[in-house]
């Protein structure tokens, strides 16, 4: 089996953008979150305890889809770094239905770094995992935290987004705007290599419309930061900047006009942990102690 190369991440810009203060989740995570949260449906397998790994950053509107799916069930929000998600999760208020239902009386959560080891039956990762500059390690702790036949759901971009931002950087002769990211044929893989079984990955590529660069650029910005390591390594000026909108409304218009464009590949996946598979080996070493423990035993039940 191939595996994909490491993500182009610079883990030190990975890791500011991390511990940066999140007072918000982004709106098109949270889109992405009630669109995975459907897919809940169809699964059966039952849940006493779930994580929800980085809940600000994932969206935490879509936090209460997953936990009105399972209203009982106990709750551990993820945060490696909680001094940046504390404000988002303090002035995140307990929904109506919640304090209607007294159902959050029945489901404790609780922040953690980390979930107890094998504790959960669901790991929840939404548009995160594209973010990872070791994304070998993430799926290493999501199988740590999760029982046998817990599964994880989770989602993040895929190859095809912003491809036209791409294009338009490579003709100006710019470095690129964003770090590369992994099909969902990758991500197949790196779920087998990390142990679980059953993967299911799936995509839609949705195309986002903009009519000024501001509103445009202000929505790059809420998603994320350019982590490529070959990114611009300074400050740009503001001609640099009346250069860029000047080239996206050139270049990210249908060639009959409309508003400004950008395309996001959503990748979806789910996969199951299951109990180690012992392998038979060529010579089978017993002791002696052993041997005579069989023979007494077969002594006292003949067949």
């Amino acid at each position: 089996m191939t595996h994909a190369p490491l993500p182009t991440i610079d883990p030190v810009a990975a890791r500011r953008w991390a511990t940066r203060a999140h007072t918000r989740s982004p709106w098109l995570h949270e889109e992405v979150a009630r669109r995975m949260a459907e897919r809940l449906d169809v699964i059966r397998l039952p849940v006493q305890r779930w994580a929800h790994w980085e809940p600000v950053r994932g969206g935490l509107a879509g936090h209460e889809l997953v936990a009105a799916h399972y209203p009982r069930a106990e709750v551990f929000r993820v945060c490696a770094h909680p001094g940046s998600a504390s404000p988002a999760i303090q002035t995140a208020a307990i929904p109506w239905w919640r304090r209607w239902s007294g159902a959050h009386l029945a489901a404790p959560s609780a922040t953690v770094p980390a979930p107890p080891d094998e504790s959960v039956q669901l790991v929840w990762a939404n548009m995160l995992a594209h973010q990872s500059a070791d994304p070998m390690a993430l799926l290493a702790d999501w199988h740590q935290a999760l029982v046998v036949d817990g599964f994880v759901m989770f989602s993040c971009l895929g190859p095809n987004t912003l491809r036209e931002l791409r294009a338009l950087y490579a003709a100006q002769g710019w470095p690129p705007p964003t770090q590369e990211f992994a099909d969902m044929h990758d991500w197949g893989d790196r779920l087998l290599a990390a142990g679980f079984a059953e993967p299911v990955m799936d995509m839609e590529l949705l195309t986002l419309t903009y009519d000024t660069s501001a509103r445009l650029l202000a929505d790059l910005r809420e998603l994320g930061r350019n982590q490529h390591p070959d990114r611009h390594g300074a400050l740009r000026t503001p001609a640099w900047r009346q250069r860029l909108e000047r080239a996206m409304h050139e270049h990210l218009r249908a060639p009959g006009g409309g508003p400004m464009r950008l395309s996001f590949e959503l990748i979806y996946g789910h996969a199951l942990k299951i109990a180690p598979q012992h392998i038979a080996l060529p010579q089978t070493t017993v002791s002696l102690e052993a041997m005579r423990q069989q023979l007494r035993q077969r002594h006292k039940n003949p067949s």
